[in-house]
Parts: C-alpha cells; sequence; structure tokens
C-alpha cells in the first residue's frame, strides 16, 4: 500500500513532523512530492503538503485518507522540499510555514483551477469536460477515478491546467484566432488569390509560418492584418475564433538587444575564475568587493552568460525594489524573454504567471529580491546576490532567514558558485574571506579608471550658526551651480514624512501613538499625523489637548518638507522625490526612475531606497542630510550601517565622464564612519571596526541570537522572559553570555510589550537542544497571550 507523508497547515511544535494518509487507490501513483492535499485532522479539514511518499507504513490503526487533491503537479520542487526542512532547523520555524513561504503571493491566495483540452480529448471524456474545452475543476466534484483520468492526461500534455486568481487577480482574456487549414491547403489558395489582395495573401503568409497555436488579433493587426480580413477568413473556415488568456507581463518598458562590454584586467580575472567554477561544478563562494562604479553588473552579465552557454540557469538577487527596473533592462538586453522577474511590487497574477514561467522552464533567468531565492530554478549555474551586505536580505518574520545562507545551500545542492558582490561587504563576509572561507576578488577602481568623487563634509554645527536651512550654503552654491550646467542630483535625507513630531510651544505636549511608544510623524500631503509601526493615523491638531495652546509647531526634518524647501530655493528646478509615499502605487518606482533617468527632472531627492545600486551618468552632485542619524541607534552596527550608506549614496555621482562631488551634512564630522566614508577607506574602516567587535564580543568574533517576548501587559511580559533568562542560563554551559531581558528601544508596538534577551557565543554544544526545549514550552504560554520568537543571527539589536 502507497502512503504519503503530509505536513498539515497547523503551525505547532506537535505538528511539526508529517502525517501519515493512505492515498486513495484510484490515485495510487498520481500523487507526487510537493504537492498540496486536504486531509481530515481531527474534527476538521486542513491544507497539506506531501513531502514522501512510501509503499507500507509500520502505522498499525486505520490511516485516515487523503481528502482531496489540491494541485495537479507539484507547487514545491524536490530541492525546495530539502530547503524546507534545512530551513525550519536553522530557524526555529515551523516546516509549514517555510513551505508556504517558498510558494508566490498569488498560490497563497484563493485560486480556481481551469482544464484545457483540444476538441479531440474533450470528445474522448465527456464524463469530464461535458462537451465543453474548458471546465472549472473545482466545481466539479470529481471522484478518484476522474481524478486519475485528468492526472494522467495532465501529465502526457494533453490538457492544459490554468490557476484563476480570485480576489487578487483576474484572467487576461483576448481574443485569438486558430488555424483551421492545412500546410498544402495555404500554398494552393496562395497560388488562387490576387497578387492585389495584400491583407489576405499577409495572413496566409502568417498561416504558413505559424500553423498551430493560436495567434491573437493584436499579433495580426501588428503584421498588417486588419479585422475584417480575420472576419472573412472565419466565415470561409480558414480560420476559429476563440478567446485565450495573455500572460500578464511586468515588464513597463522594451528594451534594445546589448553585446558584452570590453572587460578591465580586474573583471576579466574575476569573470575567469567565475567561468571556472561554472564549468568545474564547483560550490564555491566568491566575495566580489568593487568599489562603487567599478563595473560589477558587467561581470555578473558575462558570468550568466557563461551559465547560460553551460546549459545552466542564474539567479540574481537585489536587495531593493528600486534596484530592479534598471538591472531588470540590462540583463534583458542580454538574455531577452529567457529573463524572468520577481518581487512585492508586481501583482498576484504577475508574480504567479512568472513563477508558472520559471518552473515551466521557459525562463532560465530569474532576477528579483529576497523572495525570489526560492525561484522554482533547476539546473542552476550561478546564484549572484548584489549589494549583499544589505539589512533588507533577513526576513523580520516567521521564518527569520539570511538570504546569503539559502543561496549559500542552493548553491551547494546545484554544485554551482555563489557571488556576493558589494563596495562594502558586511564584517560577517570579509572576514570569512580573510579566512579562506570565501574567495575574494576585488575591483579596486572604477570601470575605465574613472575617479571617485570629490567629497566635503560640512559641519552642521557651524553652519547653523550662521545659515538656518535645510541645505548649507556649500550644498545650495553647489546645487545651483549643477543647475546651470544641465547636471543632475541626487539628495539623501533617510526619513520620510514632513516632520519627525509636532509640540505645543507653551507647555510642550506632542502626540504620541496610543498603541506604541512613539510620536506620531506629520505628513503634510494627507493633512495627518502617522504612525510608521502600527499606521495609525489621526488630524494634525489646530489646539494642544493638554492646555489649549494654538502654538503648535513642527519639528525635524522629512523627505516632504526637504521637497518643498528645494522647490522654493529653486523654483525653475524639475524635482522627484522617492519614497515609501510616493511609491506605493504599482509601477511607481519604475516611473520615478525613467523619468530621470530621461533627464526630465533635475533633482532626485528621497530616503535610502535612492542610496545603491542606480546608474544615472548625469548626476555629478550628491547630497546626504543628517548623515549621522542611525549613528544614535543603540545598536553595534549602526557606524558599520552609516558607512555603507554613505560610501553607497556617494558612489551614485560622477559614474561617468564627469568629475563627481559629494557633500555630506552631519553633527558629528569627526565621526571615524564618516571621515572614512568620505575617502571610500573601506580596509581601514574594516580593521577599526573589528577591533571594538573584538572588545564588544560581537559578530563576527562571537554568534549571536535574538530571543523576544511579547504580551498584552509588560509585567507579564517582563515576568515571563525573567524566566526564560533563567531557563537559559540553567540549560548553557558558563562559556555563553545571556544579556537581559531588557525592554526594546520601542519598548510598546500595537499595544504589546517588547522584551528581549540576546544570547553571544562561540561554541555553545547545549544551544540547539535548550532553544527546542524552550519553544515547546512556549507553546503552552500562547493561549494566555505570550508570543517568544527566536531570531537567529539578528541583524536587528533595538
Amino acid at each position: 500500500m502507497q502512503v504519503a507523508q503530509v505536513i498539515v497547515d497547523v503551525p505547532t511544535r506537535q505538528t511539526n513532523n508529517p502525517y501519515t494518509y493512505s492515498i486513495p487507490e484510484n490515485l495510487n501513483d498520481q500523487i507526487q512530492p510537493g504537492m498540496r492535499v486536504q486531509v481530515p485532522f481531527g474534527r476538521r479539514k486542513v491544507t497539506g503538503f506531501v513531502v514522501e511518499l512510501l509503499t507500507n507504513s509500520n502505522y498499525k490503526g486505520k490511516l485516515k485518507s487523503i481528502s482531496k487533491l489540491i494541485d495537479l503537479s507539484p507547487v514545491i520542487t524536490p530541492e525546495l522540499l530539502k530547503l524546507s526542512e534545512w530551513m525550519a532547523d536553522q530557524t526555529f520555524s515551523f516546516k509549514i510555514n517555510c513551505l508556504q513561504t517558498m510558494l508566490p503571493g498569488g498560490m497563497r491566495t484563493k485560486f480556481k483551477k481551469k482544464l484545457l483540452a483540444a476538441d479531440d480529448i474533450r470528445d474522448a471524456y465527456p464524463t469530464i469536460f461535458h462537451g465543453q474545452n474548458e471546465i472549472d475543476y473545482d466545481q466539479q466534484h470529481f471522484n478518484n477515478q476522474a481524478v486519475s483520468q485528468i492526472l494522467r492526461l495532465k501529465r502526457t500534455d494533453k490538457i492544459k491546467v490554468h490557476y484563476e486568481l480570485s480576489n487578487h487577480a483576474k484572467p487576461v482574456l483576448i481574443k485569438a484566432y486558430q488555424n483551421l487549414l492545412q500546410p498544402n491547403q495555404v500554398d494552393d489558395l496562395l497560388k488562387k488569390i490576387h497578387p492585389n489582395a495584400t491583407n489576405q495573401r499577409q495572413l496566409l503568409f502568417i498561416l504558413a509560418d505559424q500553423p498551430d497555436h493560436p495567434i491573437s488579433t493584436t499579433n495580426f493587426k501588428q503584421k498588417g492584418v486588419n479585422g475584417s480580413t480575420l472576419k472573412t477568413a472565419a466565415k470561409n473556415g480558414w480560420l476559429k475564433e476563440m478567446t485565450i488568456r495573455r500572460v500578464r507581463n511586468p515588464f513597463m518598458q522594451p528594451v534594445q538587444k546589448s553585446h558584452p562590454l570590453a572587460l578591465n584586467a580586474d573583471q576579466q580575472t574575476a569573470v575567469d575564475q567565475l567561468d571556472r567554477a561554472i564549468e568545474d561544478q564547483k560550490n564555491l563562494t566568491f566575495l566580489l568587493e568593487g568599489v562603487t562604479g567599478s563595473g560589477k553588473t558587467e561581470v555578473y552579465l558575462q558570468a550568466m552568460a557563461h551559465a547560460l552557454k553551460n546549459g545552466k540557469t542564474a539567479l540574481l538577487l537585489v536587495p531593493e525594489i528600486t534596484l530592479t527596473p534598471q538591472i531588470v533592462s540590462r540583463i534583458r538586453s542580454r538574455f531577452g524573454d529567457q529573463v524572468a522577474m520577481l518581487h512585492s511590487a508586481m501583482s498576484s497574477g504577475e508574480r504567479y504567471d512568472e513563477w508558472q514561467r520559471i518552473n515551466n522552464g521557459q525562463a532560465k533567468v530569474v532576477v528579483g529580491v529576497r523572495s525570489a531565492v526560492f525561484a522554482p530554478l533547476t539546473n542552476i549555474g550561478l546564484i549572484i546576490m548584489d549589494e549583499e551586505h544589505d539589512s533588507s536580505y533577513k526576513q523580520d518574520d516567521v521564518p527569520r532567514y539570511q538570504t546569503r545562507d539559502v543561496a549559500k545551500w542552493r548553491a551547494k545542492y546545484n554544485h554551482c558558485p555563489v557571488v556576493l558582490g558589494s563596495a562594502t561587504p558586511s564584517l560577517e563576509s570579509r572576514a570569512r574571506a580573510m579566512k579562506g572561507v570565501y574567495k575574494l576578488l576585488t575591483l579596486p577602481h572604477r570601470f575605465n579608471h574613472h575617479a571617485l568623487p570629490h567629497v566635503t563634509i560640512v559641519d552642521m554645527k557651524k553652519e547653523f550658526a550662521h545659515h538656518q536651512s535645510i541645505l548649507s550654503q556649500k550644498l545650495t552654491d553647489l546645487v545651483r551651480d549643477r543647475l546651470q550646467k544641465h547636471e543632475q542630483i541626487i539628495l539623501l535625507l533617510n526619513r520620510r514624512g514632513y516632520s519627525s513630531f509636532v509640540m505645543c510651544r507653551d507647555c510642550g505636549y506632542v502626540p504620541q501613538c496610543p498603541n506604541c511608544d512613539v510620536s506620531l510623524t506629520m505628513h503634510k500631503d494627507t493633512h495627518t499625523l502617522n504612525c510608521h509601526l502600527c499606521g495609525h493615523k489621526e488630524p494634525i491638531p489646530t489646539e494642544c489637548p493638554r492646555c489649549h495652546s494654538t502654538r503648535i509647531r513642527h519639528f525635524g526634518v522629512g523627505s516632504q518638507q526637504l521637497e518643498e524647501q528645494v522647490k522654493k530655493l529653486f523654483p525653475t528646478a524639475r524635482v522627484l522625490r522617492m519614497d515609501v509615499d510616493t511609491t506605493r502605487k504599482k509601477g511607481a518606482h519604475e516611473a520615478i526612475i525613467n523619468q530621470f533617468g530621461a533627464h526630465k527632472a533635475d533633482i532626485l531627492l528621497g530616503t535610502q531606497m535612492i542610496a545603491k545600486g542606480l546608474d544615472f551618468p548625469e548626476v555629478t552632485l550628491v547630497g546626504v542630510l543628517n548623515a549621522d542619524s542611525a549613528l544614535k541607534f543603540p545598536d553595534f552596527r549602526s557606524s558599520e550601517r552609516t558607512f555603507q550608506l554613505l560610501t553607497q549614496v556617494s558612489g551614485r555621482s560622477g559614474r561617468a565622464n564627469k568629475q563627481g562631488e559629494v557633500v555630506i551634512q552631519t553633527f558629528n564630522p569627526d565621526h571615524y564612519a564618516i571621515q572614512l566614508a568620505k575617502t571610500q577607506d573601506y580596509e581601514k574602516f574594516y580593521q577599526t571596526e573589528m577591533r571594538i567587535r573584538r572588545l564588544g564580543k560581537y559578530p563576527p568574533y562571537y554568534f549571536t541570537v535574538k530571543i523576544t517576548g511579547s504580551s498584552p501587559s509588560e509585567r507579564q511580559t517582563a515576568y515571563e522572559m525573567h524566566q526564560v533568562a533563567n531557563f537559559l542560563r540553567q540549560h548553557l554551559t558558563k562559556s555563553a553570555i545571556v544579556l537581559g531581558p531588557t525592554p526594546k528601544t520601542i519598548t510598546r508596538v500595537n499595544n504589546r510589550y517588547y522584551y528581549q534577551i540576546i544570547i553571544k557565543y562561540r561554541y555553545e554544544p547545549q544551544l540547539k537542544s535548550a532553544l527546542e526545549k524552550l519553544l515547546e514550552k512556549s507553546q503552552l504560554k500562547q493561549r494566555q497571550g505570550l508570543l517568544v520568537s527566536i531570531d537567529n543571527e539578528p541583524l536587528d539589536f533595538m
């Protein structure tokens, strides 16, 4: 008897191992690992993933049977099934959460399955298709015998399965025509038709070239055949009019084909080493460290081309959606329709269609953000992580995976190299490269030996003594100069909104979020005070609720206010703002980037999303406002993040033939992170920061784990987390350092109180078992409102 091992969609420690279910007789040899099924679980029915098939079972009782098959083909590949096991173990997560994370957004929502059949198949199986070419699979209530027949037809490609996403996306239907003529009939008609009947002759030429598949009306019209000719051809029996579904195209702009560029010596050395690793199928991790503008993307492109030449596929990950349009355009210009794109700004329908192209093997190159690391590619020849240092590669929610680790696992499985690229690598990656765990490749010079931009640091303490403005006098003069020269400017202010907060000038009252321990941020465009943590909004007060004074003033500067001030200072300048508020609509990222790239704007200002990866040849000035904002955060990585951000945004200036200039405005001009960012001296920063990390016993010298507990009661949270700390101190060796519990920097978020514990260790044999016991105990506390989460190697300690 064949049985199925199923991970059920009940995320608890008790259900984290597969349950055994019998397979209905008619579905034997049809169900495959990676399919979703519906199974009885207690008194209810739940969905689950088939993870393994067994020919017998040691279970002595009567097995419950699978109730329903949800998928007609696997939605999780064998590789990703194995990856989910590893990921659940590494991130202390439930296996069902890991499996669901691997599906595209649309697959996790409601959908309808449509079965599409040709006429001969429709007529051969009347009990299934009822004389129709298309039926709704979910509404037919097929018995297991019918499902078995459908699976066999699907496996032999005699029918097609189409998924329609409900609520999130509707199918895109277009009119098309199917050719009904045989090749000899086309030849006969071409001989008979008058030479002046150009439309009919053009139609027949098209049918001769594409005799089998349906052709859309739009496609015919683009090739010179009008609608009346198509209708006449249908009446004459040449064509059959039909409706087909168009696969959504997430790419907004067409691109022109490009060719590989000539490489400099450093680039050629990097490409040669990557090519050898691809050919030899060596699982090596390369750290490609190159200064901004050194041509890392061209190295990626030529290495990817080599992987495709060897019959492999390639995966390129970028940290921000904003980077995706530019880099996708370059990749599409090389590899055309072989490229698929995956990121959260796409609609559910677009993501699903792209996922299907990848799963069907139509797309050989995938470009995307963090979640694209789970793309169902097979036979991967190269995995690239651009800007590998970026914190957005770490997933904040369950499962809390680090994309770098998942990429390395997939590379090991596929016997291929991984490339971690950055101008400012994370200290952990650079330390591994120095120890020989990673292989270091360097690009120390800008492409074509263009000079690095000249950087000026402005001390705002002195500036405010005689110049009260958001922009310093130095930056103001340079912006005016660049505008006169018709060159472009980027201004970075890493704070959105209009003002940081509003305050009563008489009694000092500051409006606070009712759900979180933060002040509300003023947004002038919506005339509201917003909480950026829970989403609470309320009107901007005209009167103080405490003392009834009307002297309400705003303090601090956000990107909205910066835009307003820049337009006042430079009224003729064309200004674009790019932050979370201006990029909510679909396609907004790409529209802003294309507009600025086409020089339809002079100044691009925004938050950190404009700081890295973007390439605009006409940008010759970058201004950084409030450069030390990250230094005040109580996190040991604050200096590293400041250095990386300043170095990356400085690299946007002077990337072509014109000399670039950068102005950094700061209240801490002597801080080593700011001084070393001025010269882009990564080596000295690395040495300085590593000394500090060693003294503080922080990564990369120590491993870390963060345990966070939360509940609606601060007293309960504090008490339970003290119990957790005592448990850890009893079960871990004395060499492990347990810090806390302490309230998080923002203790209350959305009416839950958060406390955290940090574990630091070099080698701790008892850690895994202690954390697993802790998770089991925490399950019992959930009914009392306490939630405990474990973050292995966290990037955020606040």
